[in-house]
């Protein structure tokens, strides 16, 4: 399994092929609503296997420190292995080495408990995406 971070054209044509498998054809979330003019600035994380793009999520670091993660996608012959675990994790640590203050994440509603575990703090119910409940969650960092 390797991980890449970066905003390369090929990159983020390899992470939005991903997010359209799992966001618009499984999960019937409209495409205009994942395209959000965004990926020019964000940072995206790929996880490849076997030279296969399986998993990808975004970091836009904001210019007060925060920062915001989504796009967090597995591709369906790949989940339950721990790939978004991954993805995530490897997304916090390039945020902490970017100095950034915090992170803010808005996740499926039923995935609260597995972003408590890596750290976040639930904050609130926000929008409906599609039939989805996402919740508002932040981790903090200490910074120097």
């Amino acid at each position: 399994m390797e991980v890449t971070i970066g905003k390369s054209a090929e990159l983020i044509e390899k992470a939005q092929a991903i997010r359209y498998q799992v966001f618009t054809v499984e999960q019937n979330i409209p495409n205009e609503l994942d395209f959000d003019g965004l990926d020019s600035v964000a940072e995206h994380v790929l996880v490849t296997e076997t030279n296969r793009s399986v998993a990808t999520a975004r970091l836009v670091i904001n210019a007060d420190g925060s920062s915001v993660m989504a796009r967090v996608a597995v591709i369906e012959a790949y989940r339950g292995r721990g790939i978004a675990s991954v993805v995530v994790k490897a997304l916090i640590e390039y945020a902490k080495k970017k100095g950034v203050s915090s992170i803010e994440i808005h996740a499926h509603s039923y995935l609260q408990n597995y972003y408590q575990r890596l750290g976040f703090e639930f904050i609130e119910e926000v929008e409906v995406v599609g039939e989805h409940q996402l919740i508002a969650m932040r981790q903090k960092f200490l910074t120097t």
